[in-house]
């Protein structure tokens, strides 16, 4: 069977970051700096990734920023035809370095927002003066003229700066915010007793962004993850599983999601040993959760599992130990009893930071 093409595809070009947010998609045990993919080797798997199908490509990390051929690779990028999309904290940019990636083409940037004060960004980024640079870099996003998308992760901490992040991208000129509600994989994962929010807060947050896509409808686009634990209804993870994106890990091994590796029974297949191509139609990894086949009651006669698909596979390994039922999160599913009373728990708890650092180490101090 021949899939369609993927749309979007995440580049993880490194797990370097000079931040150490508690929230980090990345996973625990992050590849190091020997284990990354050559500039070579990038440029060669963007170029699969055009004839592959792919339209868009996420430079992301880990910061992007840290590695020196970034600007030769956003210009390959675009000499395959991809649209190009930089996700960075910021921190590794400067005014000229910018204007590089401006000539060599880079279509668009989106800017992470760890707090709207000093004070709050730095704590969570666990870098002191990375607010100060942030705002530096913005002002020169908005000089230079790049299409923005702030991200704003958000937390029990920091919910109740939800307004002010909004107005901060209307004054950053951005085109769209994205209203993510930590999602508790990786590092997040072992922070959720710091980090979970409250369903009060959860409900604030729904009513806050609902009415701010009215007030701003035309003006600013508004992308909202909600409160996982707190939702009666699973999201569409990924669009689904291996459908519409991809991501590759700095050491090239090709994932349907971020936190795909925390499924153990799976093989995922790494760039350094097959085409691209051949790992989106063949890897059995991929081909795993595709589509319907594989549910299993409540999912099987239920009239919404062409909108959610069951949920995220990888939430369901974490809550059930088991990724092929239903998300929990989800009120049909059986465990999902037990995961609203654990959320309460949670969010109840008072627990301290545990801080993303250097691949194979953590920190409990935001790091200097």
């Amino acid at each position: 069977m021949t899939h369609q093409p993927p749309i979007a595809m995440l580049a993880e070009l490194t797990h370097r970051c000079p931040l150490s947010c508690p929230y980090c998609s990345n996973p625990v045990e992050m590849a190091r700096q020997e284990q990354e993919l050559s500039t070579e080797d990038w440029v060669r798997v963007f170029r699969e990734a055009a004839e592959l199908g792919v339209l868009q490509l996420h430079l992301s990390g880990g910061e992007p920023a840290t590695r020196r051929d970034l600007t030769d690779l956003v210009k390959a990028a675009r000499d395959a035809g991809l649209y190009t999309n930089l996700i960075t904290s910021g921190i590794g940019l400067t005014e000229r370095r910018l204007r590089e990636l401006d000539e060599a083409g880079l279509d668009h940037i989106q800017l992470s927002l760890q707090g709207t004060t000093p004070e709050m960004a730095d704590e969570i980024g666990g870098y002191k003066g990375g607010y100060a640079r942030k705002m530096q870099v913005a002002g020169w996003i908005k000089e230079i003229g790049f299409p923005l998308t702030l991200n704003a992760v958000l937390h029990r901490r920091n919910l109740h700066q939800l307004p002010r992040a909004l107005e901060m991208a209307q004054e950053m000129g951005a085109r769209r915010i994205e209203v993510a509600t930590v999602q508790f994989h990786g590092w997040a994962l072992q922070n959720r007793d710091a980090l979970m929010p409250t369903r009060e807060q959860a409900k604030e947050a729904s009513r806050l962004v609902a009415e701010a896509r009215v007030a701003l409808k035309g003006k600013l686009v508004i992308d909202y993850v909600p409160a996982d634990y707190h939702s009666d209804y699973p999201k569409r993870c990924m669009g689904g599983w291996g459908t519409t994106g991809l991501n590759i890990a700095p050491d090239g091994v090709v994932l349907p999601c971020h936190a795909a590796q925390t499924i153990p029974h799976l093989e995922f297949w790494s760039v350094s040993d097959h085409a691209l191509g051949d790992i989106w139609q063949n890897n059995p990894a991929f081909n795993a959760y595709r589509g319907t086949d594989w549910m299993s009651e409540p999912c099987t006669s239920c009239d919404r599992k062409l909108k959610d698909f069951g949920g995220c596979r990888c939430q369901a390994m974490a809550l059930a130990g088991d990724a092929s039922v239903t998300d929990p999160v989800c009120k049909k599913s059986p465990h999902h009893p037990d995961l609203a009373a654990r959320a309460d728990a949670h969010a109840a708890s008072d627990a301290a930071l545990v801080y993303r650092s250097a691949p194979g180490k953590a920190q409990t101090e935001p790091a200097e």
